[in-house]
């Protein structure tokens, strides 16, 4: 490649982690990113670009992946606190009514992933109704934004009756190509199997195999769901999705707190990825996920924040200290997950899961420039001796300085290049009230 023709490198950097199959890490090396995509990893000095970053004093690493969560309910921050998940659903579903609608929903979109490219994210699998709206704010932000038709059972907060639902569904291809932004995959998904039933199930899978769909949905997220779910469908939650034929390597389940062995032997044995959700779980008192053991049985587990009215923020940092530590403590071993892992979870695992690990997730010619630059020159980084060790136990969102997805700067010296914060949060206001 003539090097005059490349967009963007990247010099200097202190650690370059790839989260590649090696786990290959460049001292003081850099990137170099042309028409979107890494075309160099390490030595950098030969090319010419139309931008320099400096990475001197930082961290170079994968844009980090959140595995489940809803954006547009950044508008719903602090509504429900204090309850479970069946006292936090009552109250969320009342003010979704409210102020929810589409043009909520587009708002609180873009301020969620306002929130998530400042703070590293560079890929949601967003779950929310309108998500022809979410869509839309999400990727104005510059994120990777994928999200599909939810399903209900009944009407929902979005006033939509079954066969809508599935009109919705029909026309989501199109309706995502119109909409742009970086490539994302197809999605369905049914909320969970509590309020889903088999028979939809099946007609969900079905449709979702004629149109190439993934699917994300929520699973076995504390006891009163399991028990719930038995007591009117017969059976857990993972059995229903078996049968139905959605329990496969498409397959992301949201949450996963509560599994049975045979659970766990069902989800390792089909494929399928569990979303680690540790902050909303533990807020919610949901119960403490076995992120070893899961990972041991051989069951793929990235790592999400969930929403901002269960965790209250969007913070991908907090999510890796928080699995690093609960997964000591659930094992009571101080060795049980090491911190590489820990940000492998958030980054090339997080791809696998999304069926974009050709794409994203790791450093590597070839795969499009998602990637995060962190300012480690801060006095909580110093000394800085292990670079994944100071990423989960102690840096945060806020060292986040460069954010690029799909080769475009998104974020350039801690500031979002193509939206206002001001203008974003005013409006995200005015439409709440003020609040």
């Amino acid at each position: 490649m003539n090097s005059a023709a490349v967009d963007t490198v990247i010099t200097g950097a202190r650690y370059v982690l790839t989260c590649d199959d090696t786990g290959a890490v460049h001292e003081r090396a850099g990137i170099a990113v042309h028409d979107g995509r890494i075309v160099a990893v390490g030595d950098v000095d030969s090319f010419d670009a139309h931008r320099r970053i400096d990475a001197t004093d930082c961290l170079v690493l994968p844009g980090l992946i959140n595995l489940h969560t809803h954006l547009p309910m950044t508008l719903l921050r602090g509504v429900a606190e204090n309850v479970d998940l069946q006292g936090f659903l009552e109250r969320v579903w009342a003010e979704e009514a409210r102020i929810m609608g589409p043009e909520g929903t587009y708002l609180g979109a873009r301020l969620g992933s306002l929130e998530a490219l400042l703070g590293g994210t560079t890929t949601a699998l967003d779950m929310y109704f309108h998500p022809e709206s979410a869509h839309r704010g999400a990727v104005e932000v510059g994120i990777r934004h994928a999200i599909g038709p939810v399903f209900f059972d009944f009407p929902g907060p979005d006033g939509l009756e079954w066969t809508q639902r599935l009109d919705l569904a029909h026309r989501w291809p199109e309706v995502l190509d119109s909409l742009g932004g970086a490539y994302v995959p197809r999605f369905l998904m049914p909320h969970s199997p509590l309020i889903v039933n088999p028979d939809h199930l099946a007609d969900i899978d079905s449709l979702a195999r004629g149109m190439d769909a993934r699917i994300h949905t929520h699973n076995s997220e504390n006891d009163k769901e399991n028990n719930a779910t038995v007591q009117a469908h017969g059976a857990r939650p993972t059995a229903l999705l078996e049968r139905a034929g959605l329990l496969d390597a498409r397959t992301v389940l949201a949450h996963c707190v509560r599994l049975s062995d045979d659970d766990r032997a069902a989800i390792a044995s089909s494929g399928a990825s569990v979303a680690h959700n540790p902050g909303s779980n533990l807020k919610l008192a949901s119960g403490a996920m076995d992120l070893v053991g899961y990972r041991e049985q051989g069951i793929r587990v990235g790592l999400g924040t969930d929403g901002c009215s269960s965790s209250n923020d969007l913070d991908m940092f907090a999510a890796m200290r928080l699995a690093a530590n609960l997964a000591r403590l659930v094992r009571e071993d101080p060795a049980a997950i090491s911190a590489e892992d820990v940000v492998r979870a958030a980054t090339i695992h997080g791809a696998q899961a999304l069926g974009m690990a050709d794409r994203i997730g790791s450093l590597e010619v070839g795969k499009e420039a998602d990637l995060i630059v962190v300012d480690a020159a801060a006095p909580h980084l110093t000394p800085l001796r292990d670079p994944f060790t100071a990423l989960v136990f102690a840096a945060g969102r806020s060292d986040v300085r460069d954010v690029l997805v799909a080769g475009d700067v998104v974020v350039a010296d801690r500031r979002p290049t193509r939206v206002d914060v001001r203008d974003t949060r005013g409006q995200a206001l005015e439409h709440v009230g003020g609040a």
